[in-house]
């Protein structure tokens, strides 16, 4: 149990660690996506098929997991987007808005009753990002590409509750990241008309962080995360990516001291943010301890 509680949080360390990456990486955030996600599914397709995880899934199926890809590729840009004209700990606070998100677009998509006390955290999150926001205005565009990407992290893993009814997590993940990398390799002709600085190749110190992004940070991490759930309960995994953001934000005050570049308004909102995910832990702890 110990080892699988160690894998678990290093899973959660290294998603935090995808942050700090996406700063070292010299490339936009269209190009990091696009290599990250070329490099995932490949990797992914070599060890699922070695592995004979792949199943044989219908057309429509693979067309609705790759449009899933999708939006989880347009997450990815825009949080790497939100790092690049903000920074890494105001990406990472705008992350945690996820919550508000699920509570409000769950229900409306599965059809679910609201939960009210779910949606008054998410607010409390929200709220905690108005602070820094307040406090500190050179994040604007920062801080709004970083709600989007919140939106969009808070969709996709609804989506993909319901794909897993119909096929295991391996296929549904190779299609979906190959979707991802299809959509996101389809903007390259607007970036390049767009964006005049824009580079299409990475340097060789760009292509080995982009080496650990994928094989680290998404085909290790994706490993050690399944492997947990072997011995762990769903709940205790997705719970323990509350951590996240934590893990991301000092990451980056150790290898950037952003803690530097922010004002006192950033503290205030973050606490409140950490208030949020705090007591919704206990919620859920004790609402699945009583059941």
């Amino acid at each position: 149990m110990k080892k699988a509680y160690t894998q678990l949080h290093l899973a959660v360390l290294l998603a935090g660690l995808t942050g700090i990456l996406g700063r070292l990486i010299t490339l936009n955030e269209l190009m990091i996506v696009c290599y990250r996600l070329l490099l995932t599914v490949l990797s992914m397709w070599i060890l699922f098929s070695f592995r004979k995880k792949i199943e044989k899934l219908p057309a429509g199926l693979i067309l609705r997991i790759m449009g899933v890809g999708l939006i989880a590729g347009l997450h990815w840009l825009t949080f790497y987007g939100a790092i690049k004209y903000a920074n890494v700990s105001i990406a990472l606070v705008c992350f945690a808005a996820i919550g508000f998100f699920t509570a409000l677009f769950e229900p409306l998509i599965l059809k679910k009753s609201l939960n009210v006390v779910e949606l008054l955290l998410g607010l409390m999150t929200l709220a905690g990002v108005y602070i820094i926001f307040h406090f500190d205005t050179r994040y604007t565009l920062g801080i709004a590409i970083g709600l989007i990407s919140a939106l969009l992290a808070a969709l996709f893993p609804i989506f993909n509750r319901e794909i897993l009814k119909k096929t295991n997590v391996e296929s549904m993940l190779v299609w979906q990241q190959l979707g991802g990398f299809l959509f996101m390799a389809a903007l390259i002709p607007f970036y390049q008309t767009t964006f005049s600085s824009f580079r299409l190749l990475p340097s060789l110190e760009d292509m080995l962080w982009l080496l650990v992004l994928s094989w680290v940070c998404s085909v290790w991490a994706f490993q050690l995360s399944g492997a947990a759930l072997k011995k762990l309960s769903a709940f205790t995994v997705n719970l323990s990516y509350n951590l996240e953001p934590v893990y991301g934000i000092l990451l980056a005050f150790i290898f950037f001291r952003e803690d530097q570049l922010l004002n006192g308004g950033f503290y205030a909102g973050l606490a409140l943010i950490l208030l949020a995910l705090g007591s919704h832990t206990l919620l859920v702890y004790y609402k699945n301890k009583r059941s």
